[in-house]
């Protein structure tokens, strides 16, 4: 049994993971913002350098999920300084507290995000590739990922899971595009040449506790092996609702919804990435294919 320290618990893959970590015989403590409610949670505010410290005794591992949906709002500038502030000022100061420990954990996962590529066109991403800084969310994840060095430097093997677009049935993505399917008002965003680097929210907690017992470090792509592009994933969630998909959303529309830079982002771009670290360590995919994997999680 380990011992494992975890932020983010109340989000979607938060939760989830809890409940794997436990149902294999681990042992969860939680850091929270609010008053604990139970003997496995502890108070912390990253941005007051606040810890209970005994969340940090006899860990064997710490996972950081942390950080405000890049989708909930529009990117006002107070908005953007939460996204930053919520990913850099908790991972840092994450990172410094484990850092410091006599008995340090053993592993620090540390969340990212496939938004690092930025906009890459056709291009095949790997681990392997270069990052961007050309654009707000791109420039974000790279210093998200920096903000964990100190846990590097202090010789704690740092993991940063790359994640794609999460599709599950409790999934924003799914639950705001699921109702406009079904009344056959769905459609491809812009022109659905963009590619999109999906993955599952079972594969997402699978590939977590995989990471958590390997070997690898650095970063590693959370996204299934066979990317697709927009429209392709518009026509298979229509044909698992029996509807047409053939009310596209132009590109200026969802700019005026979305705002321009968040439009552009988070629909409009794409990234055709693979997760080469998780094959070649043999990581088996539950949902490998977006058709099949809708069809299970919707059926």
């Amino acid at each position: 049994m380990s011992r494992i320290l975890l932020t983010g618990a109340s989000g979607l893959i938060g939760s989830r993971l809890i409940a794997a970590l436990e149902a294999r015989g681990d042992e969860v403590v939680q850091l929270v913002r609010s008053e604990p409610t139970d003997d496995h949670q502890f108070q912390w505010d990253p941005y007051d350098s606040t810890i209970d410290d005994r969340a940090l005794k006899g860990l064997d591992a710490v996972i950081n999920l942390s950080g405000a949906g890049i989708g909930d709002r529009r990117w006002t500038d107070r908005y953007r300084r939460a996204l930053v502030d919520s990913r850099i000022v908790t991972t840092r100061f994450l990172a410094e507290q484990i850092a410091d420990l006599g008995e340090k954990p053993a592993v620090f996962l540390s969340q990212s995000a496939t938004g690092i590529y930025g906009d890459r066109g056709d291009e095949l991403l790997t681990e392997d590739s270069s990052t961007s800084t050309d654009d707000f969310l791109a420039k974000l994840t790279v210093d998200w990922e920096a903000a964990a060095n100190p846990a590097r430097e202090a010789g704690i093997r740092v993991i940063h899971p790359r994640t794609g677009i999460v599709i599950d049935r409790e999934s924003q993505l799914v639950k705001k595009l699921l109702p406009l399917f079904r009344l056959g008002v769905g459609g491809q965003l812009g022109d659905g040449q963009q590619w999109w680097g999906w993955i599952t929210l079972d594969d997402v907690v699978g590939a977590m506790l995989h990471l958590l017992d390997s070997n690898l470090e650095g970063p590693v792509n959370l996204t299934a092996p066979a990317p697709v592009r927009n429209k392709e994933f518009t026509r298979a969630l229509a044909k698992q609702v029996r509807r047409p998909a053939i009310l596209p959303v132009p590109a200026f529309a969802l700019r005026m919804v979305l705002g321009g830079e968040k439009a552009d982002a988070i629909g409009l771009s794409g990234a055709r990435v693979l997760p080469v670290q998780l094959i070649e360590d043999g990581y088996r995919f539950t949902d490998p294919a977006i058709e099949p994997a809708l069809a299970r999680l919707l059926g």
